[in-house]
């Protein structure tokens, strides 16, 4: 069954196309991520979603029904925002049930649930705690709680980790994906990392500009990205991008290849002088640009390789290095950033 179907969707605010012709499905129990760089529509599409802006035109249904003048308190979906925002005067215990009371659930109903997310959530010790009171990760997980209690056909996550540190961001991704296996609810994720994405989603959305640029499963927008902004886009650290007339003559008029396709080679094709080196303990990470007569062929950001090495190496600034690739890996594109198969 879909749970959610968006049919030529378009936002504008005035003059502004914000969102054009969007056609997405999310099926029951997937975990679909939409991401892209700022700007890029992707929150602006969760508010149609929910219910906070109406659409200019197209057609938004949740669970088959359609929803585009359904209010939000009635489509059947619970949002968790970046910003968290509980009821300072609430404590933990109030504001996971406050929504619950204003719906009239009985008083049952109302401690069954609350004590189910708590104990999904480990905040069995906090319940009698305020929001002033938590960390900003305990924070979270309350917000978060607030949504499962109302056992909703959608759950929507605005950037929830954003306001949190590394090592939050890590365990409190891992609690959600967690979660998920266990609700197995709809879920929509909305982000723009580009790590996040590619480690919750079952599907992902990559969006540019008010566009769908590409649908499909991490892996699957990995090894075969639609075009350049995408290939670019998902993977860390990011593809080189190369002039395709240093390293082939097929027609192409750019060469991508992901830093860890990349090797060095004493008889390689590539030369390059080592300007930073990040040493990752398990990996090795080289930030370098091309040198001799490449460097004249690719100027600015062309010209910048990045390399991820297994193991550690001792590799000095300023060094020069030769540079093999994996050829069958490389991806090529034309002018305009279209994918080329060649």
């Amino acid at each position: 069954m879909t749970a959610l179907s968006l049919n030529s969707v378009n936002k504008s605010f005035g003059p502004v196309e914000v969102l054009k012709d969007i056609n997405i499905e999310v099926e029951e129990g997937e975990f679909t991520v939409f991401v892209g760089p700022s700007g890029c529509g992707k929150s602006t599409l969760l508010r149609l979603i929910a219910g906070l802006e109406d659409a200019s035109s197209g057609e938004i249904t949740i669970g088959g029904d359609l929803v585009n003048h359904v209010p939000p308190s009635k489509r059947g979906i619970a949002m968790v925002f970046q910003s968290y925002a509980l009821y300072p005067h609430l404590n933990v215990r109030g504001n996971m049930s406050l929504a619950l009371k204003q719906e009239g659930q009985s008083k049952a109903v109302i401690e069954e649930r609350v004590a189910e997310a708590s104990r999904m959530l480990d905040l069995d010790a906090y319940l009698d705690r305020f929001p002033s009171e938590l960390s900003g990760g305990q924070r979270q997980r309350v917000a978060i709680g607030r949504a499962i209690v109302r056992q909703p056909k959608l759950f929507l996550f605005d950037e929830p980790l954003s306001n949190l540190d590394a090592a939050l961001r890590m365990n409190t991704r891992l609690e959600i994906a967690n979660l998920h296996q266990a609700l197995k609810t709809s879920m929509i994720y909305v982000t723009h990392d580009q790590t996040e994405a590619m480690t919750l989603a079952d599907k992902i959305v990559v969006l540019r500009d008010g566009r769908v640029e590409q649908v499909g499963s991490p892996m699957e927008l990995y090894n075969n990205p639609a075009n350049r902004f995408v290939a670019g886009f998902l993977g860390a650290p990011a593809m080189n991008f190369l002039p395709a007339g240093l390293l082939a003559d097929n027609g192409a008029s750019e060469i991508g290849i992901r830093p860890e396709d990349l090797r060095l080679d004493a008889d390689g094709p590539l030369t390059v002088q080592v300007k930073h080196v990040e040493r990752l303990g398990g990996d090795t990470n080289l930030i370098g640009r091309l040198s001799g007569p490449m460097a004249e062929a690719a100027q600015g950001e062309a010209g910048q390789i990045t390399v991820r090495l297994f193991g550690q190496h001792e590799i000095t600034l300023g060094q020069e290095l030769r540079l093999g690739y994996a050829a069958e890996k490389a991806f090529y594109f034309d002018s305009e950033g279209g994918r080329l198969k060649v």
